[in-house]
């Protein structure tokens, strides 16, 4: 994790334990394969088996990995038409999971390699990013449990720290090096 970053968490964890803080993950940490899975608790609440994080992967490596293929291979591949290359959000993908057969295709027909297998679980996980237990102190377990903190708080600013940081919706804070959209 950047110094900037570890700076900008502890800020975070002392402006009230992440009230107006967003989600940061590192890809480039989750990606260095240091744990075969990810092995975070999470505080769900509607699930307690749930593993939100690899929802937050997934989205992450969409928003901040993907090529967004002019003809996306990923998208034909699936059976069951649960991957969908959406124009009006800058040709981001979204997985259907409730189509989602979990078979690997799109992750197999991905000329890039950037629709990770593990991605694409059967059982579909969701990340609230505990909005409604931040405010009374109790930072997100996963934060605390990543063992190789690739997860933190920062502050919630309009801008990204720098440009290997991007900001996905109104909750989380992805940084990523694997390659930059504007030179593919």
């Amino acid at each position: 994790m950047t110094s900037s970053v570890s700076e900008a968490s502890s800020e975070a964890a002392e402006a009230g334990n992440g009230a107006g803080a967003r989600l940061y993950i590192d890809l480039d940490v989750c990606s260095a394969a240091q744990c075969a899975t990810c092995d975070v608790s999470c505080s769900y609440f509607h699930h307690p088996g749930n593993n939100g994080v690899r929802s937050i992967a997934e989205l992450a490596t969409y928003h901040a990995v993907c090529r967004r293929c002019e003809y996306p291979h990923c998208v034909s591949a699936c059976p069951r038409d649960a991957l969908e290359q959406r124009e009006s959000e800058g040709k981001l993908l979204e997985r259907h999971s409730m189509r989602c057969i979990a078979c690997a295709s799109c992750s197999h027909a991905c000329p890039y390699g950037t629709i990770y297998p593990e991605h694409v679980p059967l059982l579909a996980h969701r990340c609230d990013y505990c909005l409604d237990r931040r405010g009374r102190g109790n930072e997100p377990l996963c934060t605390l449990t990543c063992p190789h903190g690739a997860l933190s708080l920062v502050p919630d600013t309009s801008s990204a720290p720098d440009e290997r940081t991007y900001l996905v919706g109104r909750h989380l804070m992805v940084h990523s090096t694997h390659w930059e959209h504007a030179r593919a």
